[in-house]
């Protein structure tokens, strides 16, 4: 099979989550009003969403590691494109609700499974690079969504938004048919076995320096998060534009996504991972100092304002490729369980991220830029102490060091 035909079936299935939580946001108000009822009601399918996604997060790693990548892929789309077309033709805010359930129970399988892909096919930098064009399309995704659908949205009405998302996911269901190869050999799979899976999810859970890289890993995206969670505030209120400039934000975080992801393909073969996680996050930290010190400082107006955004977007696209696989090369016997484990940390960020922290930093620009100070001081941290260890006592896995050693020579 073609390396780039997997790169592009990867990537899109990363897609899913975020597709399904940003595309219908601008929807909202217009699903109220045509199911009659109020808004805070309809927000619920979002929050029932959410809760599904991470839920189901936990155990698409350890299915896949029992039965196989394939059929678990496979198996979640459909689940995935019947779910979508009940929520295109729900009769009643009540029906809308199961089938976004249905949506969130399903729409996690590609994130976390193709991540394993990944691991399976690949190690060492070539796991990196392929990681990296993963992430720059995960990124993007929660960017492009609400643009995509607001652009439905206005041409054919909010159930077209969830059909356009069914017609995706079938295009995706027949491309993984023809196109996705199974990744774990038979001999490699693990008895699906209720103490074993139990045991080893203690085993992951319960080590320190998995769970704090994790938890750093999904706080180095808080600060994109931040800003597609206020983004209407941030755009009509704070900036003064209109509903057609959301392209300032989006765009800007895009392209510096775009540039991040392609210099951490060229740079894997030529740096050691160290070196491009710490280069990812200087460049994150001087963009959230810039905003810092222009929010404070004047009234936000673009293109000033959002410069630090293309940045910010660089430096995470860089770095967060090689934090990915340095992690899950931590356990590399169940890399699906550990791929399942740090997604739905990344979720539970995520929810934290948009749905209770965001609110509080609508009122100001500088608001938002200590938000994602705050976020990205924390990431830098935790991944520091996640990494203090092997730096003090040499604690490396075999992976790791085998990626420090191979590293000079590429």
């Amino acid at each position: 099979m073609s390396y780039y035909v997997l790169v592009v079936i990867l990537a899109a299935l990363s897609m899913i989550g975020a597709l399904s939580i940003d595309a219908y946001l601008p929807a909202l108000p217009t699903i109220a009003q045509s199911y009659g009822a109020p808004l805070p009601a309809v927000q619920q399918t979002l929050t029932v969403y959410l809760f599904a996604l991470a839920f189901m997060m936990l155990f698409y790693g350890t299915l896949s590691d029992a039965f196989g990548r394939r059929p678990v892929i496979l198996g979640s789309l459909l689940f995935y494109l019947a779910s979508s077309l009940g929520a295109a033709w729900a009769p009643s805010l009540s029906w809308l609700l199961f089938f976004r359930l249905w949506q969130g129970l399903s729409a996690g399988a590609g994130m976390v499974v193709g991540r394993a892909v990944v691991g399976d096919l690949f190690s060492g930098v070539e796991a990196q690079r392929l990681m990296s064009y993963i992430s720059v399309v995960f990124g993007l995704a929660p960017a492009l969504a609400p643009i995509f659908g607001g652009w439905v949205l206005a041409m054919l009405g909010w159930r077209s938004i969830f059909l356009s998302i069914a017609l995706f996911s079938l295009a995706l269901l027949i491309a993984c048919w023809y196109g996705l190869p199974e990744s774990l050999a038979t001999n490699k799979r693990h008895a699906f076995h209720f103490k074993i899976i139990v045991g080893h999810y203690l085993e992951v859970g319960s080590h320190l320096r998995f769970m704090l890289r994790s938890i750093a890993i999904a706080l180095s995206f808080s600060g994109i998060i931040v800003y597609v969670a206020t983004a209407p505030v941030y755009i009509l209120n704070l900036l003064h534009l209109s509903v057609k400039d959301f392209g300032w934000l989006f765009v800007t975080f895009i392209a510096g996504m775009t540039l991040g992801s392609a210099a951490a393909g060229q740079l894997s073969h030529r740096l050691k991972p160290a070196v491009i996680i710490a280069s990812g996050y200087a460049i994150m930290v001087g963009a959230v100092i810039a905003s810092l010190v222009y929010t404070g400082l004047f009234e936000p107006r673009v293109p000033w304002a959002v410069i630090p955004h293309f940045f910010y977007g660089f430096g995470m696209a860089l770095g967060s490729p090689a934090m990915t696989v340095l992690t899950l090369e931590m356990f590399p016997k169940v890399k699906g369980l550990s791929s399942s484990l740090q997604g739905f940390i990344f979720m539970l960020i995520f929810s934290l991220v948009s749905g209770a922290i965001a609110p509080f930093l609508y009122e100001s620009a500088f608001r938002l830029a200590m938000g994602t100070s705050t976020g990205l001081g924390l990431s830098l941290l935790l991944w520091w102490l996640g990494s203090r260890g092997e730096q003090e006592h040499g604690i490396l896995s075999e992976e790791e060091q085998q990626l420090i050693e191979e590293a000079p020579h590429l």
